[in-house]
């Protein structure tokens, strides 16, 4: 086996696939990734020209990837891929030279050489294969959405569903969602189904898709592809794989129902600054509490207590009520507030320890609730309607 690339496509590509590496396995070859450059032939070989397919699993998830190399001699080769990864990012600059020599992996440009043992191949098990492909979604709108909703999954391993991002499929419309049971989002995009009425509700992991949105690229379509116990995304050349968690998550559509609300809307930056600045005296559980005026036509923020306190006062429109006073976890808030993009907010009040729903600025006049508005789309297509954020009001601690 023989090929040459350039050091930054073959660091990225590693980089990619070294992603899906368990940390630690009583199964040393699953630390492994497969490189083979076996899979061009006809003219491609005949000319040292082909592709270098880089491969690596472990039992959640996979990944492969494609790049272009020269291919003298195809073959294939499994070696550490965290070790390679860290050799790849010391290489100076320009192209690589990469073969097997008996037992050994050799690594050299521009004067610099390294040498890596081989695993057994026959030890390695075979990369699952893609599900049944879906459809395809936006690569741009997927990441955002995934990142937006990404925020509410819980963090506790002992409830692993609340770990998860629920992505239901329906028609032309994808939904994404989590909540730790504190807090709730949820984002819609449109995508293209492979079939019309193609639907689907599975759970993946926060984390993993995450990793997977962030990983493959802002532009073109990813292909979505589910089975019963797994998902896959494809994408320019990059193929992953992730095991399904088990159970659901509760549905949202009673809870994001407000009956009678109080709304305030407000400029969004001028909130987010808010938060982050009066939050900065808010220690541990210490809320960060609101208090809206009709005829004030503000809220003042305030954080705090006894002599270390903040406040600041800010203009808001309010309606359903004169005067309206919730509190929120500060890190929650910020966390929501920086899910959303557009100039202003909404906020859907119920009062003190109650639910906050929050969205964008201006609603979609006669939309559902989990309806993608495609006249409304703003900046990165996501539009009035497609982003939600649930928030439970915690009691006010202040007087």
């Amino acid at each position: 086996m023989e090929f040459r690339i350039e050091r930054s496509a073959l660091t990225e590509a590693v980089s990619w696939a070294a992603r899906v590496l368990p940390v630690r396995s009583p199964v040393p070859v699953l630390g492994g990734l497969l490189l083979d450059t076996g899979a061009g032939g006809g003219d491609e070989a005949r000319h040292g020209t082909g592709r270098l397919r880089i491969s690596g699993l472990d039992y959640e998830a996979s990944a492969r990837i494609d790049v272009e190399a020269e291919v003298p001699r195809p073959g294939k080769v499994l070696v550490m891929g965290r070790r390679l990864l860290d050799i790849c990012k010391v290489l100076p600059d320009g192209p690589v030279e990469c073969a097997v020599e008996g037992s050994r992996f050799t690594v050299s440009g521009d004067g610099a050489r390294f040498g890596l043992s081989v695993l057994p191949l026959d030890d390695y098990p075979a990369l699952p294969p893609l599900p049944q492909v879906r459809g395809a979604v936006d690569a741009e709108l997927f990441a955002a959405a995934v990142a937006d909703v990404a925020v509410a999954a819980g963090r506790d391993d002992t409830l692993p569903a609340l770990t998860g991002i629920r992505l239901g499929l329906d028609g032309d419309t994808m939904t994404l969602a989590a909540t730790d049971r504190y807090r709730f989002a949820v984002r819609t995009v449109p995508w293209k189904a492979t079939a019309p009425g193609e639907s689907a509700d599975v759970l993946v992991s926060a984390r993993r898709l995450t990793e997977i949105a962030r990983s493959l690229g802002r532009s073109g379509l990813v292909s979505v592809a589910l089975d019963a116990g797994s998902a896959g995304f494809e994408h320019a050349g990059m193929r992953t794989t992730v095991r399904l968690l088990e159970g659901r998550l509760p549905r949202h559509e009673k809870l994001f129902a407000m009956e009678d609300p109080a709304v305030a809307v407000l400029d969004r930056a001028r909130l987010t600054e808010a938060v982050k600045r009066v939050s900065v005296v808010a220690d541990g559980d210490s809320p960060v509490q609101m208090t809206f005026s009709r005829t004030d036509a503000a809220v003042t923020l305030r954080a705090g207590y006894e002599d270390d306190v903040a406040s600041q006062r800010l203009p808001a429109a309010l309606e359903g009520a004169e005067e309206l006073t919730v509190a929120f976890n500060p890190a929650y808030l910020a966390d929501a507030l920086a899910a959303f993009t557009g100039p202003s907010l909404r906020l859907q009040l119920l009062g003190a320890g109650q639910r906050a729903l929050i969205t964008d600025g201006t609603p979609t006049s006669g939309a559902g609730p989990d309806r993608v508005d495609p006249g409304g789309a703003g900046p990165g297509g996501a539009g009035p309607g497609t982003h939600r954020h649930l928030l439970m009001s915690v009691r006010p601690q202040l007087v």
